[in-house]
């Protein structure tokens, strides 16, 4: 797959010249706040593009098979997250001038309770995002590997050859650079989208309106599920999680937030994530329109779906090649890019700033940004050494209970006004992800109830009455 090399080499290339435009005078500051510069449109719409990762990209379409179109009303309850972000997250971390929000945590609770705060996002990043990647390291050497007998070192190099990539173009301009390479980013993602759309629509042989038609009409795309109060896809349910979901991993997220941090006033932030969330809704039904068109053509042409919604379109991209092929690429590696770039951005910066409160020394920042690009890749390596499923979903559970831990810290340091006993907190963050565990195999176990995204909610009131706790007998703290 030579042209799909050099589609890859290519796409690099516009890459470094935008990094090449935007790191002129680079400090630290422009690594980290991209000087407070950045415009809220081109923030918004990369943001979009960062929010979906290669994985999504994958995934999505797949789901209609098992869930229809469902999967809207979790981004109806993202929209509500957003706008909780928007007017009660970012006016606090704007007045305080943060350069990560986890310093609000150390001037609110004190310095134990920050370090554990960074060091909880730090361990969540570098797991998920690895993993993320891992995925999309393993697609594009399935496409670049040819010869199946070569082992693992195609894939070896291959991560560490995209891991570079990545650090070439971030490591001077940082943040500032994101801005605008997800802006490139988002649109190559969003093209490679609607021509594969396209693509299908041709097979097909429908116009735009009969292809609507046809999407909507399909019993695949029904959307709210308002009849069974036990079904995970409850409106209800999906309401409230993409609500929590979105003010938990988006505003207590230093990668997702450090972007909407470089806008120039928090008006600009507000009106920045306003949009960029209204756009999640339509965004996410291109994916899923493009998964009902793929089930209608695969029973056109009498070919069984997938017994995995994942292969969905992977199945359809090995069967047409060609251009198809190449466009896929070219939206996995969009996908994969702005999120993965953003990831070590935001994981140098929190080690920088939360753990080694240096945040001026430029030569300190270089070094983290190399050593945590080692990490990354390491991390990614040992994922497919180890190539278990069972790991790799144990390593998703995990990362998605270490996020319970800083909306208990967040949530009391917003709405109270009282100390804690700061050296108690390493251990009750630690604590209550493990209760949650307890809690979640013996429902399990006992009554058959399995917790969805509910237990993320349970984490993070566990912490907080914990907190509490902690809090009785202390002075009130007022400091904002």
């Amino acid at each position: 797959m030579m042209m799909v090399l050099i589609v890859v080499l290519a796409y690099f290339c516009v890459l470094f010249m935008i990094s090449r435009l935007t790191t002129r005078r680079a400090t630290n500051a422009t690594f980290f706040r991209g000087e407070r510069r950045s415009p809220w449109y081109m923030v918004a719409f990369g943001m979009v593009g960062a929010s979906i990762s290669g994985v999504t990209f994958v995934s999505v379409p797949g789901m209609v098979l098992t869930s229809g179109m469902a999967y809207l009303q979790l981004c109806m309850g993202f929209i509500l997250g957003y706008l909780v972000v928007a007017f009660v997250l970012l006016p606090v971390y704007y007045h305080m001038n943060l350069t990560s929000i986890y310093s609000y945590i150390g001037q609110r609770l004190g310095l134990r309770s920050y370090h554990t705060s960074a060091w909880f996002f730090l361990l969540s990043k570098m797991c998920g995002a690895a993993l993320k990647f891992y995925v999309v390291c393993m697609i594009l050497a399935t496409f670049l590997r040819g010869d199946a007998q070569m082992g693992r070192l195609p894939f070896v190099l291959i991560t560490l050859g995209m891991v570079l990539l990545i650090w070439l173009y971030t490591r001077q301009g940082g943040i500032r650079t994101l801005v605008f390479t997800d802006t490139f980013q988002t649109f190559c993602l969003f093209s490679a989208l609607l021509i594969i759309i396209y693509r299908v629509m041709t097979q097909l042989d429908m116009s735009v309106a009969e292809a609507f038609h046809a999407i909507t009409t399909d019993e695949r795309s029904r959307v709210f599920v308002l009849d069974d109060w036990a079904s995970p896809w409850n409106f209800w349910k999906q309401l409230l999680s993409g609500l929590f979901i979105v003010v938990v991993m988006t505003g207590l997220d230093q990668d997702m937030m450090q972007k909407n941090l470089t806008c120039k006033t928090l008006k600009d932030a507000q009106k920045d994530m306003c949009c960029y969330g209204l756009a999640f809704l339509p965004a996410n039904f291109l994916f899923l329109a493009l998964g009902v068109l793929l089930a209608q053509l695969f029973a056109l042409h009498g070919t069984a779906l997938p017994a995995k919604g994942d292969e969905l379109l992977p199945m359809f991209v090995s069967q047409s090649g060609g251009v198809v092929s190449i466009l896929f690429v070219v939206g996995i590696l969009a996908a994969s890019f702005s999120s993965a770039d953003s990831a070590l951005t935001s994981l140098t910066t929190s080690f920088c700033v939360d753990i080694c409160h240096r945040e001026t020394d430029e030569r300190l920042r270089q070094r983290v940004h190399i050593a945590m690009c080692f990490c990354f890749a390491a991390f990614i390596v040992l994922f497919d050494a180890v190539n278990s499923k069972s790991l790799i979903d144990a390593i998703y559970t995990i990362v998605s209970y270490t996020y319970g831990p800083l909306l208990g810290l967040f949530a009391f340091g917003l709405t109270t006004r009282r100390a804690v006993r700061d050296r108690w907190v390493p251990y009750v963050c630690v604590a209550s992800p493990l209760l949650c565990y307890v809690i979640d195999a013996t429902a399990s176990r006992q009554f058959g109830y399995h917790f969805g995204y509910e237990l993320l909610l349970l984490n993070g009131l566990l912490t907080f009455v914990s907190l509490l706790f902690l809090s009785i007998g202390q002075r009130r703290f007022v400091k904002r």
